[in-house]
């Protein structure tokens, strides 16, 4: 995203569409967590669509050096869920699928507004980049690592005597996340695997003209 550093237009695009992508994927968390019967992200005011009671300030910064960044985890209190294993992996794939959706529904718009624009001005852009900004949030939190949404997704359908194991390497969490994910030794293994579903998925929903 440095790239965008030269166009402050371009730069200030892309700081919105990571703002809207986050948000919407913060929102859809405690939206289902407030469906499911804990209130605890409607009492704590992140049931907003203001991005700045979302901000992470290093999940903000990565998106400018990697093709991810993250916000503020959504809280929720697992004892006033019914089904506390069940609805933690629900609210946790909430906000991957609402980025997901929301980059469907984005890219339906860009291909009406691209035949009326030739495919090159300021709108197509921008919306380019909001689906590319909702896909990448949403596979990169779908990898099965703590405290990424996906490690509770895979604790949610496994049987509960795994699940109980599974937990147990949330403590590991951040040290796989180093190693596996975050390109210290010139490569990654975790990104080599979700970036060609991300191109594939990208390349499904943004028009082969493009202006990114």
């Amino acid at each position: 995203m440095l790239r965008y550093f030269n166009n402050p237009i371009e730069f200030i695009g892309v700081l919105i569409a990571f703002l809207i992508a986050i948000t919407v994927h913060e929102v859809s968390h405690g939206y289902a967590a407030d469906r499911l019967g804990d209130p605890t992200a409607r009492v704590m005011g992140r049931l907003t669509f203001n991005p700045l009671a979302h901000l992470d300030l290093f999940g903000t910064l990565m998106i400018l050096f990697a093709p991810f960044g993250w916000a503020k985890p959504v809280p929720f209190d697992p004892f006033n869920l019914k089904n506390p294993r069940r609805d933690t992996a629900l609210i946790s794939l909430a906000g991957p699928a609402a980025n997901l959706l929301t980059a469907i529904v984005v890219s339906l718009i860009l291909r009406l507004v691209m035949p009326m624009t030739g495919g090159f001005s300021v709108i197509p852009f921008f919306l380019q980049i909001i689906i590319l900004l909702n896909v990448n949030l949403s596979i990169f939190n779908l990898i099965p690592i703590f405290p990424l949404d996906g490690f509770h997704i895979v604790e949610g359908l496994l049987p509960e005597d795994a699940a109980r194991q599974w937990h147990q390497l949330e403590s590991l969490g951040f040290i796989m996340i180093l190693v596996l994910v975050f390109p210290l030794f010139g490569s990654s293994p975790v990104l080599s695997i979700i970036q060609p579903v991300i191109n594939s998925i990208l390349n499904l929903l943004i028009p082969t003209v493009s202006v990114l």
